[in-house]
């Protein structure tokens, strides 16, 4: 966590009076937060909150229909070569697993499209830089299979490198670790928080699993439509207020959803 942020600090996110529709029904409704350097941010809320399309709408993935959002100083939907500074993980990502792609071959993909490689950047460079991405999220020794092959966990850990390769400053989660089980959501976050602070990031991610936004999480957003709160984990993650978020006794850390009481955890 970072507790020790200049009080000068420029948000890396603002986001202000955000609202967007999707067809006939409002999914973000009046939103408004700012995301500072060097944190970590968390989205809660029950399915259907809008989170991912808040996500979505914060890339430019989706039009925003009235607010304003920034992004490293800069109009969201202006970023130009700004946006080779900000990662994504998307939750899901098909692929045909018979498709001959090899691990290297797919983080190698980050080189040849993003400014950061223009001219003068050798071959040997990019390689180098290639095995040093995926010797950070430990698969140094995977180059040569096959993503098709990949575990679930292991391919995030793939995406993960990808986004290694080239300076971040900010890295967008959506619900990254979807379909990963529990081991591998815990082992995800103890490295992402390892790379966190190596690298210096701002980290913004859904998340449904609350200890682990417990503890790795400096902020939580709780949203449902509207954003209901938002602080620390622990001013905002009360048995109280999950109640209110989620409507019921159910805890909806579980990956696989299961129905849990609070009051186990709290």
């Amino acid at each position: 966590m970072n507790s020790s942020l200049s009080p000068d600090a420029q948000p890396v996110v603002s986001v202000q009076n955000l609202t967007v529709v999707r067809g006939n029904s409002v999914a973000v409704d009046s939103v408004s937060f700012r995301i500072f350097p060097g944190t970590h941010t968390a989205i809660i809320g029950p399915n259907g909150a809008g989170k991912s399309t808040l996500i979505q709408t914060i890339l430019g993935l989706i039009p925003a229909s009235s607010g304003e959002i920034i992004v490293l100083g800069r109009n969201g939907r202006r970023l130009g070569k700004l946006a080779s500074a900000v990662g994504y993980i998307p939750q899901s990502f098909p692929f045909d697993r018979h498709f001959p792609l090899t691990v290297s071959e797919l983080v190698s993909l980050a080189t040849g499209k993003l400014g950061f490689w223009g001219i003068g950047k050798s071959v040997r460079q990019k390689r180098q830089a290639v095995q040093q991405a995926l010797k950070q999220v430990n698969l140094q020794d995977r180059g040569k299979q096959r993503i098709g092959t990949l575990s679930g966990g292991e391919l995030k850990r793939v995406l993960l490198a990808y986004c290694l390769v080239v300076p971040r400053r900010l890295l967008v989660l959506d619900e990254a670790l979807a379909g990963v089980d529990a081991t591998g959501e815990a082992d995800f976050a103890e490295l992402l928080g390892k790379l966190k602070q190596r690298h210096g990031w701002t980290i913004l991610e859904v998340s449904h699993n609350l200890p682990l936004v417990s503890r790795y999480c400096d902020r939580v957003l709780c949203l449902n439509q509207q954003l209901l709160y938002q602080g620390s984990p622990k001013d905002t993650l009360t048995p109280e207020n999950l109640l209110q978020i989620y409507g019921s006794r159910v805890n909806p850390y579980c990956y696989h959803h299961e129905p849990t009481r609070l009051d186990r955890y709290f």
